[in-house]
Protein backbone atom coordinates (compact mmCIF):
# COMPACT_ATOMS: atom_id res chain seq x y z
CA UNK A 1 0.00 0.00 0.00
CA UNK A 2 1.14 3.16 -0.44
CA UNK A 3 2.84 5.56 2.64
CA UNK A 4 1.70 8.95 3.24
CA UNK A 5 5.10 10.10 2.21
CA UNK A 6 5.04 8.76 -1.18
CA UNK A 7 1.48 9.62 -1.81
CA UNK A 8 2.36 13.15 -1.04
CA UNK A 9 5.25 13.44 -3.25
CA UNK A 10 2.85 11.47 -5.60
CA UNK A 11 0.56 14.38 -5.12
CA UNK A 12 3.08 17.30 -6.29
CA UNK A 13 4.16 15.57 -9.30
CA UNK A 14 0.24 15.83 -10.17
CA UNK A 15 -0.22 19.43 -8.95
CA UNK A 16 2.43 20.11 -11.32
CA UNK A 17 0.94 18.50 -14.39
CA UNK A 18 -2.15 20.19 -13.57
CA UNK A 19 -0.26 24.09 -12.96
CA UNK A 20 1.41 22.85 -16.05
CA UNK A 21 -1.46 23.31 -18.22
CA UNK A 22 -2.55 19.43 -18.53
CA UNK A 23 -5.66 19.35 -16.43
CA UNK A 24 -7.30 15.65 -18.36
CA UNK A 25 -6.64 12.95 -15.51
CA UNK A 26 -6.57 10.18 -18.17
CA UNK A 27 -3.93 12.94 -20.37
CA UNK A 28 -1.88 13.19 -16.41
CA UNK A 29 -1.96 9.21 -16.18
CA UNK A 30 -0.98 8.60 -19.37
CA UNK A 31 2.59 10.87 -19.02
CA UNK A 32 2.98 10.33 -15.93
CA UNK A 33 3.01 6.59 -17.08
CA UNK A 34 5.42 6.61 -19.89
CA UNK A 35 7.85 8.35 -17.34
CA UNK A 36 7.49 6.06 -14.87
CA UNK A 37 8.07 3.55 -17.12
CA UNK A 38 11.03 4.72 -18.72
CA UNK A 39 12.90 5.35 -14.97
CA UNK A 40 11.76 1.35 -14.86
CA UNK A 41 13.85 0.53 -17.70
CA UNK A 42 16.60 2.21 -16.50
CA UNK A 43 16.44 0.44 -12.97
CA UNK A 44 16.08 -2.82 -14.44
CA UNK A 45 18.87 -2.50 -16.03
CA UNK A 46 21.30 -1.30 -13.63
CA UNK A 47 20.58 -4.48 -11.70
CA UNK A 48 21.10 -6.43 -14.92
CA UNK A 49 24.67 -4.65 -14.82
CA UNK A 50 25.09 -5.56 -11.53
CA UNK A 51 24.12 -8.88 -11.51
CA UNK A 52 25.84 -9.19 -15.06
CA UNK A 53 29.44 -7.89 -13.61
CA UNK A 54 29.01 -9.88 -9.91
CA UNK A 55 28.33 -13.02 -12.08
CA UNK A 56 31.16 -12.06 -14.75
CA UNK A 57 28.76 -12.62 -17.29
CA UNK A 58 28.03 -11.01 -20.83
CA UNK A 59 25.12 -8.72 -20.64
CA UNK A 60 23.39 -7.38 -24.05
CA UNK A 61 22.20 -4.04 -22.80
CA UNK A 62 18.67 -2.57 -23.49
CA UNK A 63 20.20 0.72 -24.61
CA UNK A 64 22.20 1.45 -27.39
CA UNK A 65 25.50 1.87 -25.75
CA UNK A 66 26.29 5.04 -28.70
CA UNK A 67 23.22 6.91 -26.77
CA UNK A 68 23.63 7.10 -23.02
CA UNK A 69 20.93 10.18 -22.90
CA UNK A 70 18.29 7.33 -23.70
CA UNK A 71 18.84 6.56 -20.12
CA UNK A 72 17.01 8.10 -17.12
CA UNK A 73 20.25 8.25 -15.23
CA UNK A 74 21.83 10.40 -17.70
CA UNK A 75 18.82 13.16 -18.98
CA UNK A 76 17.88 13.70 -15.71
CA UNK A 77 20.78 15.27 -15.00
CA UNK A 78 20.76 17.79 -17.96
CA UNK A 79 19.33 20.99 -17.71
CA UNK A 80 15.58 21.52 -18.89
CA UNK A 81 16.04 22.81 -22.62
CA UNK A 82 18.68 19.55 -22.84
CA UNK A 83 15.95 17.34 -21.39
CA UNK A 84 13.21 18.23 -23.33
CA UNK A 85 14.94 18.11 -26.32
CA UNK A 86 16.24 14.35 -25.73
CA UNK A 87 13.09 13.41 -24.35
CA UNK A 88 11.16 14.47 -27.15
CA UNK A 89 13.01 13.57 -29.73
CA UNK A 90 15.10 10.42 -29.01
CA UNK A 91 13.78 8.64 -25.61
CA UNK A 92 10.12 9.16 -26.15
CA UNK A 93 10.63 7.39 -30.00
CA UNK A 94 12.59 4.82 -28.64
CA UNK A 95 10.58 3.79 -26.15
CA UNK A 96 7.44 3.40 -28.71
CA UNK A 97 9.83 1.75 -30.70
CA UNK A 98 10.43 -1.57 -28.14
CA UNK A 99 8.43 -4.30 -27.19
CA UNK A 100 8.59 -6.48 -30.57
CA UNK A 101 5.99 -6.56 -33.21
CA UNK A 102 2.64 -7.94 -31.93
CA UNK A 103 3.38 -7.41 -28.18
CA UNK A 104 -0.02 -5.44 -26.63
CA UNK A 105 2.76 -3.25 -25.51
CA UNK A 106 4.22 -1.94 -29.25
CA UNK A 107 0.76 -1.82 -30.28
CA UNK A 108 -0.95 0.44 -28.08
CA UNK A 109 2.31 2.47 -27.30
CA UNK A 110 2.83 3.42 -31.05
CA UNK A 111 -0.04 5.85 -31.26
CA UNK A 112 1.34 7.00 -27.98
CA UNK A 113 1.73 10.86 -27.78
CA UNK A 114 3.99 12.82 -26.09
CA UNK A 115 2.13 15.90 -24.65
CA UNK A 116 4.04 17.55 -21.56
CA UNK A 117 4.07 21.26 -23.32
CA UNK A 118 7.44 22.67 -21.72
CA UNK A 119 10.87 22.15 -20.70
CA UNK A 120 9.88 23.72 -17.10
CA UNK A 121 7.49 21.24 -16.53
CA UNK A 122 9.11 18.09 -17.37
CA UNK A 123 12.22 18.97 -15.47
CA UNK A 124 9.83 19.78 -12.58
CA UNK A 125 7.77 16.30 -13.57
CA UNK A 126 11.33 14.12 -14.09
CA UNK A 127 12.69 15.49 -10.57
CA UNK A 128 9.54 14.61 -8.96
CA UNK A 129 9.98 11.26 -9.79
CA UNK A 130 13.34 10.81 -9.15
CA UNK A 131 12.38 11.41 -5.88
CA UNK A 132 10.38 8.77 -5.69
CA UNK A 133 12.28 5.53 -3.85
CA UNK A 134 13.93 2.90 -6.00
CA UNK A 135 13.24 -0.85 -5.88
CA UNK A 136 15.81 -2.90 -5.34
CA UNK A 137 14.69 -6.30 -6.43
CA UNK A 138 12.51 -7.15 -9.00
CA UNK A 139 9.56 -8.63 -6.58
CA UNK A 140 9.54 -4.78 -4.71
CA UNK A 141 9.70 -3.42 -8.54
CA UNK A 142 6.14 -4.91 -9.51
CA UNK A 143 4.72 -4.11 -5.51
CA UNK A 144 6.25 -0.20 -5.61
CA UNK A 145 5.24 0.56 -9.26
CA UNK A 146 1.56 -1.41 -8.91
CA UNK A 147 0.50 0.34 -5.96
CA UNK A 148 1.85 3.66 -7.18
CA UNK A 149 -0.34 3.16 -10.36
CA UNK A 150 -3.04 1.95 -8.60
CA UNK A 151 -3.03 5.38 -6.53
CA UNK A 152 -2.68 7.03 -10.30
CA UNK A 153 -6.01 5.26 -11.11
CA UNK A 154 -8.04 5.97 -8.22
CA UNK A 155 -7.70 9.90 -8.81
CA UNK A 156 -9.73 9.53 -11.95
CA UNK A 157 -13.18 11.02 -10.35
CA UNK A 158 -15.48 11.35 -13.58
CA UNK A 159 -17.28 8.29 -15.09
CA UNK A 160 -15.70 6.82 -18.55
CA UNK A 161 -17.95 7.15 -21.79
CA UNK A 162 -20.50 4.93 -22.97
CA UNK A 163 -21.53 3.53 -19.29
CA UNK A 164 -18.18 2.67 -18.24
CA UNK A 165 -17.26 3.19 -14.47
CA UNK A 166 -14.24 2.68 -12.59
CA UNK A 167 -14.71 -0.64 -10.15
CA UNK A 168 -13.42 -0.24 -6.90
CA UNK A 169 -10.45 -1.81 -5.90
CA UNK A 170 -12.18 -3.42 -2.91
CA UNK A 171 -14.83 -5.01 -5.12
CA UNK A 172 -12.37 -6.19 -6.92
CA UNK A 173 -10.45 -7.98 -4.70
CA UNK A 174 -13.26 -9.71 -3.47
CA UNK A 175 -14.77 -10.90 -6.22
CA UNK A 176 -10.85 -12.40 -7.43
CA UNK A 177 -11.19 -13.87 -3.91
CA UNK A 178 -14.29 -15.03 -4.67
CA UNK A 179 -13.40 -17.11 -7.55
CA UNK A 180 -10.01 -18.09 -6.58
CA UNK A 181 -7.98 -18.42 -9.92
CA UNK A 182 -5.47 -20.96 -10.51
CA UNK A 183 -2.01 -20.90 -12.55
CA UNK A 184 -4.18 -22.69 -15.29
CA UNK A 185 -6.54 -20.66 -16.10
CA UNK A 186 -7.20 -18.44 -18.75
CA UNK A 187 -8.79 -15.16 -17.70
CA UNK A 188 -10.37 -12.41 -19.98
CA UNK A 189 -12.00 -9.54 -18.59
CA UNK A 190 -13.90 -8.06 -22.44
CA UNK A 191 -14.55 -4.81 -21.23
CA UNK A 192 -11.32 -4.40 -19.91
CA UNK A 193 -11.15 -0.76 -19.20
CA UNK A 194 -7.75 0.25 -16.66
CA UNK A 195 -7.16 -3.76 -16.54
CA UNK A 196 -8.25 -3.77 -12.77
CA UNK A 197 -9.79 -7.39 -12.51
CA UNK A 198 -6.90 -8.87 -14.00
CA UNK A 199 -4.00 -7.12 -12.22
CA UNK A 200 -5.86 -8.22 -8.88
CA UNK A 201 -5.97 -11.96 -10.72
CA UNK A 202 -2.16 -11.58 -11.14
CA UNK A 203 -1.45 -10.25 -7.38
CA UNK A 204 -3.65 -13.32 -6.37
CA UNK A 205 -2.20 -15.67 -8.09
CA UNK A 206 1.76 -14.31 -6.98
CA UNK A 207 0.43 -14.62 -3.04
CA UNK A 208 -1.33 -17.80 -3.45
CA UNK A 209 0.78 -19.74 -6.38
CA UNK A 210 4.28 -18.46 -6.50
CA UNK A 211 5.43 -21.81 -7.31
CA UNK A 212 4.16 -21.43 -10.67
CA UNK A 213 7.28 -19.34 -11.47
CA UNK A 214 9.14 -22.65 -10.91
CA UNK A 215 7.35 -24.69 -13.39
CA UNK A 216 8.59 -23.05 -17.10
CA UNK A 217 5.26 -24.31 -18.65
CA UNK A 218 3.37 -22.02 -15.82
CA UNK A 219 5.39 -19.20 -16.12
CA UNK A 220 4.95 -19.12 -19.80
CA UNK A 221 1.03 -18.80 -19.24
CA UNK A 222 1.45 -16.21 -16.87
CA UNK A 223 3.27 -13.84 -18.85
CA UNK A 224 1.66 -14.50 -22.03
CA UNK A 225 -1.74 -16.21 -22.55
CA UNK A 226 -3.50 -16.08 -18.95
CA UNK A 227 -4.52 -12.50 -19.32
CA UNK A 228 -6.76 -10.82 -22.24
CA UNK A 229 -8.61 -8.00 -22.25
CA UNK A 230 -10.72 -6.00 -24.82
CA UNK A 231 -11.57 -2.47 -25.09
CA UNK A 232 -12.43 -0.30 -27.61
CA UNK A 233 -11.12 3.25 -25.80
CA UNK A 234 -7.35 3.22 -26.90
CA UNK A 235 -6.45 5.98 -24.42
CA UNK A 236 -7.79 2.79 -21.91
CA UNK A 237 -5.66 0.84 -24.21
CA UNK A 238 -2.85 2.24 -23.39
CA UNK A 239 -3.27 2.51 -19.80
CA UNK A 240 -4.37 -0.63 -19.40
CA UNK A 241 -1.18 -2.68 -21.10
CA UNK A 242 0.89 -0.10 -18.62
CA UNK A 243 -1.25 -1.20 -15.99
CA UNK A 244 -0.33 -4.89 -16.59
CA UNK A 245 3.52 -4.35 -17.77
CA UNK A 246 4.18 -2.33 -14.26
CA UNK A 247 2.54 -4.97 -12.50
CA UNK A 248 4.87 -7.50 -14.00
CA UNK A 249 3.24 -9.00 -16.38
CA UNK A 250 5.71 -9.32 -19.79
CA UNK A 251 3.13 -9.29 -22.53
CA UNK A 252 -0.34 -8.95 -21.78
CA UNK A 253 -2.85 -9.92 -24.66
CA UNK A 254 -5.03 -6.57 -24.15
CA UNK A 255 -6.24 -5.43 -27.93
CA UNK A 256 -8.91 -3.25 -29.43
CA UNK A 257 -11.79 -5.59 -30.07
CA UNK A 258 -15.51 -4.57 -29.57
CA UNK A 259 -16.63 -7.18 -27.71
CA UNK A 260 -20.29 -7.77 -28.93
CA UNK A 261 -19.46 -6.70 -32.65
CA UNK A 262 -20.31 -9.49 -35.45
CA UNK A 263 -16.59 -9.39 -36.02
CA UNK A 264 -15.41 -10.85 -32.64
CA UNK A 265 -15.83 -14.87 -33.24
CA UNK A 266 -13.95 -16.04 -29.80
CA UNK A 267 -15.71 -18.64 -28.45
CA UNK A 268 -15.03 -21.62 -25.45
CA UNK A 269 -11.64 -20.23 -25.24
CA UNK A 270 -11.87 -18.82 -21.39
CA UNK A 271 -12.23 -20.50 -17.80
CA UNK A 272 -12.82 -17.55 -15.80
CA UNK A 273 -14.59 -14.17 -16.61
CA UNK A 274 -14.51 -11.25 -14.43
CA UNK A 275 -16.04 -8.18 -15.77
CA UNK A 276 -17.94 -5.15 -15.00
CA UNK A 277 -19.16 -4.51 -18.42
CA UNK A 278 -20.61 -1.16 -19.41
CA UNK A 279 -24.39 -0.38 -18.27
CA UNK A 280 -26.91 0.96 -20.45
CA UNK A 281 -23.60 2.03 -23.51
CA UNK A 282 -24.69 2.95 -26.98
CA UNK A 283 -24.78 0.18 -28.90
CA UNK A 284 -25.32 -0.22 -32.73
CA UNK A 285 -27.89 -2.91 -33.09
CA UNK A 286 -27.17 -3.95 -36.59
CA UNK A 287 -23.19 -4.82 -35.80
CA UNK A 288 -24.51 -6.95 -32.60
CA UNK A 289 -23.33 -10.75 -33.33
CA UNK A 290 -26.07 -12.64 -34.44
CA UNK A 291 -25.40 -15.65 -31.76
CA UNK A 292 -26.09 -13.01 -28.92
CA UNK A 293 -29.26 -11.63 -30.39
CA UNK A 294 -30.72 -15.65 -30.47
CA UNK A 295 -30.69 -15.90 -26.74
CA UNK A 296 -31.30 -12.09 -25.25
CA UNK A 297 -33.25 -10.03 -28.33
CA UNK A 298 -32.23 -6.51 -27.16
CA UNK A 299 -30.17 -3.34 -27.14
CA UNK A 300 -29.16 -3.87 -23.76
CA UNK A 301 -25.35 -3.88 -23.37
CA UNK A 302 -25.62 -5.59 -19.76
CA UNK A 303 -27.83 -8.65 -21.04
CA UNK A 304 -26.01 -9.03 -24.59
CA UNK A 305 -22.44 -9.23 -22.03
CA UNK A 306 -23.78 -11.91 -20.12
CA UNK A 307 -24.77 -13.73 -23.21
CA UNK A 308 -21.28 -12.97 -24.64
CA UNK A 309 -19.74 -14.58 -21.09
CA UNK A 310 -21.23 -17.69 -21.72
CA UNK A 311 -20.25 -17.91 -25.42
CA UNK A 312 -16.69 -17.16 -24.00
CA UNK A 313 -16.21 -19.62 -21.68
CA UNK A 314 -15.68 -23.04 -21.99
CA UNK A 315 -17.44 -25.62 -20.20
CA UNK A 316 -16.82 -26.02 -16.74
CA UNK A 317 -15.59 -22.00 -16.76
CA UNK A 318 -16.26 -19.59 -14.08
CA UNK A 319 -17.98 -16.25 -14.04
CA UNK A 320 -18.17 -13.49 -11.82
CA UNK A 321 -19.03 -10.16 -13.27
CA UNK A 322 -21.15 -6.72 -12.08
CA UNK A 323 -24.48 -6.13 -13.21
CA UNK A 324 -27.13 -3.27 -12.40
CA UNK A 325 -29.90 -4.09 -10.44
CA UNK A 326 -32.56 -4.21 -13.54
CA UNK A 327 -30.85 -7.53 -14.90
CA UNK A 328 -31.85 -9.06 -11.73
CA UNK A 329 -35.46 -8.17 -12.09
CA UNK A 330 -36.40 -6.91 -15.42
CA UNK A 331 -39.59 -8.03 -17.00
CA UNK A 332 -38.92 -7.67 -20.30
CA UNK A 333 -38.73 -10.75 -22.55
CA UNK A 334 -34.47 -9.98 -22.76
CA UNK A 335 -34.40 -10.16 -19.45
CA UNK A 336 -36.13 -13.24 -18.34
CA UNK A 337 -34.52 -15.20 -21.35
CA UNK A 338 -31.11 -14.36 -20.24
CA UNK A 339 -31.73 -14.97 -16.25
CA UNK A 340 -33.27 -18.57 -17.66
CA UNK A 341 -30.41 -19.65 -19.79
CA UNK A 342 -28.03 -18.80 -16.22
CA UNK A 343 -30.24 -20.68 -14.21
CA UNK A 344 -31.89 -23.53 -16.70
CA UNK A 345 -28.66 -23.86 -18.72
CA UNK A 346 -25.81 -23.55 -16.76
CA UNK A 347 -25.30 -23.60 -13.01
CA UNK A 348 -25.89 -20.35 -11.16
CA UNK A 349 -24.55 -20.10 -7.81
CA UNK A 350 -24.69 -16.73 -6.16
CA UNK A 351 -26.34 -13.25 -6.55
CA UNK A 352 -24.99 -10.37 -4.48
CA UNK A 353 -27.01 -7.50 -3.85
CA UNK A 354 -24.72 -4.30 -3.57
CA UNK A 355 -25.44 -1.10 -1.73
CA UNK A 356 -26.09 1.79 -4.18
CA UNK A 357 -23.22 3.70 -3.10
CA UNK A 358 -20.28 1.50 -3.99
CA UNK A 359 -19.87 3.72 -7.16
CA UNK A 360 -20.17 6.96 -5.88
CA UNK A 361 -18.69 9.61 -6.79
CA UNK A 362 -19.64 8.16 -10.21
CA UNK A 363 -22.83 7.22 -9.78
CA UNK A 364 -25.59 5.87 -7.46
CA UNK A 365 -27.00 3.00 -9.61
CA UNK A 366 -27.40 0.13 -7.57
CA UNK A 367 -25.81 -3.19 -8.48
CA UNK A 368 -25.25 -7.04 -7.45
CA UNK A 369 -22.62 -9.87 -8.21
CA UNK A 370 -23.58 -12.76 -10.27
CA UNK A 371 -21.65 -16.31 -9.46
CA UNK A 372 -22.14 -18.78 -12.42
CA UNK A 373 -20.52 -21.46 -14.08
CA UNK A 374 -20.74 -22.69 -17.88
CA UNK A 375 -22.00 -26.30 -17.62
CA UNK A 376 -24.74 -26.58 -20.83
CA UNK A 377 -26.61 -28.84 -19.26
CA UNK A 378 -28.25 -26.78 -16.19
CA UNK A 379 -27.05 -27.41 -12.11
CA UNK A 380 -28.59 -25.11 -10.53
CA UNK A 381 -29.47 -26.39 -7.08
CA UNK A 382 -29.58 -23.64 -4.66
CA UNK A 383 -28.91 -20.34 -4.77
CA UNK A 384 -26.71 -18.13 -2.36
CA UNK A 385 -27.78 -14.56 -2.30
CA UNK A 386 -25.98 -11.74 0.14
CA UNK A 387 -27.45 -8.73 1.23
CA UNK A 388 -24.47 -6.83 1.23
CA UNK A 389 -24.71 -3.82 3.14
CA UNK A 390 -20.85 -2.55 3.48
CA UNK A 391 -17.82 -2.42 1.53
CA UNK A 392 -15.81 -0.65 4.05
CA UNK A 393 -16.03 3.08 2.61
CA UNK A 394 -19.08 5.53 3.03
CA UNK A 395 -21.50 5.54 0.89
CA UNK A 396 -21.51 8.96 0.02
CA UNK A 397 -19.37 10.86 -2.13
CA UNK A 398 -16.42 11.36 -0.35
CA UNK A 399 -16.04 6.97 0.47
CA UNK A 400 -14.15 7.36 3.41
CA UNK A 401 -13.39 4.14 5.33
CA UNK A 402 -15.47 2.79 8.00
CA UNK A 403 -15.49 0.14 10.26
CA UNK A 404 -18.42 -1.99 8.81
CA UNK A 405 -17.41 -4.31 6.13
CA UNK A 406 -19.25 -7.17 4.73
CA UNK A 407 -16.47 -8.67 2.12
CA UNK A 408 -14.46 -10.80 4.78
CA UNK A 409 -17.86 -12.75 5.59
CA UNK A 410 -18.84 -13.09 2.46
CA UNK A 411 -15.25 -14.65 1.14
CA UNK A 412 -16.11 -17.01 4.05
CA UNK A 413 -19.73 -17.45 3.85
CA UNK A 414 -19.21 -18.02 -0.24
CA UNK A 415 -16.07 -20.75 0.64
CA UNK A 416 -18.25 -22.74 3.24
CA UNK A 417 -21.41 -22.96 1.65
CA UNK A 418 -22.99 -26.26 2.95
CA UNK A 419 -23.00 -24.06 6.26
CA UNK A 420 -25.42 -21.67 4.61
CA UNK A 421 -27.91 -24.22 4.87
CA UNK A 422 -29.26 -23.66 8.26
CA UNK A 423 -29.49 -20.08 8.10
CA UNK A 424 -32.38 -18.03 7.95
CA UNK A 425 -34.48 -15.67 4.95
CA UNK A 426 -33.76 -12.76 7.65
CA UNK A 427 -29.97 -13.06 7.67
CA UNK A 428 -28.02 -11.55 5.76
CA UNK A 429 -27.36 -14.58 3.79
CA UNK A 430 -29.86 -17.72 2.87
CA UNK A 431 -30.05 -19.80 0.30
CA UNK A 432 -32.89 -20.26 -2.56
CA UNK A 433 -34.34 -23.50 -4.52
CA UNK A 434 -33.90 -23.39 -7.78
CA UNK A 435 -37.60 -24.33 -8.55
CA UNK A 436 -38.69 -21.05 -6.10
CA UNK A 437 -36.50 -18.73 -8.33
CA UNK A 438 -38.17 -20.65 -11.51
CA UNK A 439 -42.13 -19.91 -9.55
CA UNK A 440 -40.98 -16.42 -9.19
CA UNK A 441 -40.13 -15.97 -13.43
CA UNK A 442 -36.78 -16.59 -12.55
CA UNK A 443 -36.33 -12.97 -10.76
CA UNK A 444 -33.66 -12.71 -8.42
CA UNK A 445 -33.91 -9.87 -7.11
CA UNK A 446 -32.65 -10.57 -3.01
CA UNK A 447 -36.21 -8.33 -1.35
CA UNK A 448 -38.07 -11.06 -3.61
CA UNK A 449 -36.88 -14.02 -0.86
CA UNK A 450 -35.53 -11.84 1.89
CA UNK A 451 -38.05 -12.13 5.06
CA UNK A 452 -38.43 -9.02 7.30
CA UNK A 453 -38.35 -9.15 10.96
CA UNK A 454 -40.99 -6.81 12.65
CA UNK A 455 -40.45 -6.10 16.01
CA UNK A 456 -43.75 -6.07 17.53
CA UNK A 457 -44.58 -2.63 19.32
CA UNK A 458 -47.03 -2.31 22.57
CA UNK A 459 -48.45 0.81 22.74
CA UNK A 460 -50.61 1.99 25.78
CA UNK A 461 -54.50 2.66 25.49
CA UNK A 462 -55.57 5.89 23.46
CA UNK A 463 -57.20 6.90 27.18
CA UNK A 464 -54.19 6.56 29.06
CA UNK A 465 -52.27 8.47 26.60
CA UNK A 466 -54.50 11.19 26.07
CA UNK A 467 -54.70 11.52 30.76
CA UNK A 468 -50.95 11.75 30.09
CA UNK A 469 -51.00 14.69 27.54
CA UNK A 470 -53.31 16.37 29.72
CA UNK A 471 -51.01 16.01 32.80
CA UNK A 472 -47.89 17.14 31.12
CA UNK A 473 -49.94 20.05 29.89
CA UNK A 474 -51.08 20.86 33.38
CA UNK A 475 -47.48 19.88 34.36
CA UNK A 476 -45.81 23.04 32.09
CA UNK A 477 -48.41 25.50 32.83
CA UNK A 478 -47.66 25.02 36.44
CA UNK A 479 -43.76 25.71 35.89
CA UNK A 480 -44.60 28.62 33.53
CA UNK A 481 -47.09 30.28 36.25
CA UNK A 482 -43.86 29.33 38.65
CA UNK A 483 -41.61 31.19 36.32
CA UNK A 484 -43.89 34.46 36.23
CA UNK A 485 -43.91 34.51 39.83
CA UNK A 486 -39.92 34.14 40.27
CA UNK A 487 -40.00 37.27 37.42
CA UNK A 488 -42.61 39.00 39.57
CA UNK A 489 -40.23 39.04 42.67
CA UNK A 490 -36.98 39.67 41.01
CA UNK A 491 -38.38 42.81 39.53
CA UNK A 492 -39.49 43.83 43.14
Amino acid sequence: MITGELRNKVDKIWEAFWTGGITNPLTVIEQFTYLLYIKGLDDREKRREMDSELLGTTHEGLFPKEQPELRWSTFSQMGPEEMFETVSQKVFPFIKSMGGNGSAYSQHIKDAVFVIPSPALLSRVVAGISDLPSSTSADSDVDSLGDLYEYLLSKLQSSGTNGQFRTPRQIIDMMVALMKPTPQDTIVDPAAGTAGFLVSASEYLRKNHSDLFYTSGLKEHFHNTMFNGFEIDTTMLRISTMNMMLHGIDNPNIRYQDSLNEQNKEKEKYTLVLANPPFRGSLDHDAVSDDLLKVAKTKSTELLFLVLFLRLLKKGGRAAVIVPDGVLFGASNAHKAIRKEILENNRLEAVISMPSGIFKPYAGVSTGILIFTKTGSGGTDNVWFYDMESDGFSLNDNRTPIEDNDIPDIIERFHNMDREEERKRTDKSFLVPFEEIKENDYDLSINKYKEIEYEEMEYEEPKVLIESIIGLEKKIEEDLQSLKNLLSEVKL
